[in-house]
C-alpha cells in the first residue's frame, strides 16, 4: 500500500499545484479549451485544493500499512479515480471535449483506480504463531 499512496501523493500534489497556479493551462491540455469565466477559474482552483488535500492525506498515511485508515484512504482514492474516469469519458466522447492530455489522463485514472481496487482486494499472508 505504501508504494500506491506515495505515488498518488506525489502525482496528485503535482497536478493540484499546477491546477492551482495556472488552471487554464492544465484544462486546455485536458479538455482542449481554456477556462475563461471567473466561475470556471474558481471551480478549477477549488478542485486543485481538493487534489492537494488528497495528496496530503496520502502522504501522511503512507507508513500506516494495512490499517483501517489506510484502507479508507485507498477506498476514497478508488472512488476519486473511478469517478474521474467517468467524468472524463462523459466530457470527451460525450461532449466532444478533449485535448492532448485527455487520453493519458483517462488511462492514468483507470490504472490508479485498478491499483487501488487490487490493493483493497489483496489479502496479506497470515503469519502463524509457530513461525
Amino acid at each position: 500500500m505504501k508504494a500506491l499512496v506515495t505515488t498518488l501523493a506525489v502525482i496528485e500534489f503535482g497536478v493540484g499545484a499546477v491546477m492551482l497556479a495556472v488552471p487554464s493551462l492544465l484544462w486546455t491540455g485536458l479538455i482542449g479549451s481554456p477556462l475563461s469565466a471567473g466561475v470556471e477559474l474558481v471551480i478549477a482552483r477549488l478542485a486543485a485544493v481538493a487534489l492537494l488535500a488528497l495528496a496530503l492525506a496520502c502522504w501522511l498515511l503512507r507508513n500506516e500499512g494495512g490499517s483501517r485508515a489506510m484502507k479508507g484512504l485507498v477506498g476514497a482514492m478508488l472512488l476519486f479515480n473511478g469517478g474521474a474516469v467517468g467524468v472524463l469519458l462523459y466530457a470527451g466522447p460525450g461532449l466532444g471535449l478533449s485535448g492532448v492530455a485527455f487520453w493519458p489522463a483517462v488511462l492514468y485514472h483507470a490504472a490508479m483506480g485498478a491499483w487501488c481496487l487490487i490493493t483493497l482486494l489483496h489479502k496479506p499472508a497470515q503469519i502463524s504463531a509457530t513461525e
